[in-house]
């Protein structure tokens, strides 16, 4: 603390100025500052905020653009889900009359075979109807041929 009041007493200047002497310092300091500010205004700041808008200018484009064809993407999404569900159904649809047509020609073709096999049924039956009436008379001739035969050998 008594290094700092010494250091006080110490600054008095005798004499004109003092501390805040405003004199041709002042005014040149400042002109200084302003021409400094200009120069670095035109040299570094102006080229560096064109960059930073043409940078600006040229992210909002591409961003527009992109939620241009995010958009168009979107649209074109929807219309293939619709087309796709609209196909699914009609696919579903030719199926069921596909399934059904070939069912109803599944019975026809059943019909025409049961039909065939009971008609070849009937005829088999009759043929072997035939056979045993034939069989039946042919061993009847014979019954009777060995009867005459065997009546004839015991009457001797």
């Amino acid at each position: 603390m008594i290094n700092l009041s010494i250091l006080i007493s110490n600054s008095e200047v005798s004499g004109p100025g003092g501390l805040f002497d405003i004199n041709a310092t002042l005014p040149l300091v400042l002109i200084q500052f302003v021409l400094l500010v200009i120069v670095l205004n035109i040299i570094l700041y102006t080229p560096l905020l064109t960059v930073i808008e043409e940078r600006k200018e040229y992210i909002l484009t591409n961003l527009g653009k992109a939620s241009e064809i995010l958009a168009e993407a979107n649209k074109l999404t929807k219309q293939y889900e619709q087309e796709l569900a609209t196909v699914r159904k009609e696919a579903q649809l030719e199926i069921t009359n596909s399934q059904k047509i070939h069912k109803e020609i599944l019975d026809v073709e059943l019909k025409i075979s049961q039909k065939y096999i009971d008609s070849l049924l009937d005829t088999i039956q009759k043929d072997l109807q035939n056979k045993k009436y034939i069989a039946l008379n042919s061993l009847d001739e014979i019954v009777q041929s060995l009867c005459a035969d065997i009546e004839t050998r015991l009457s001797i």
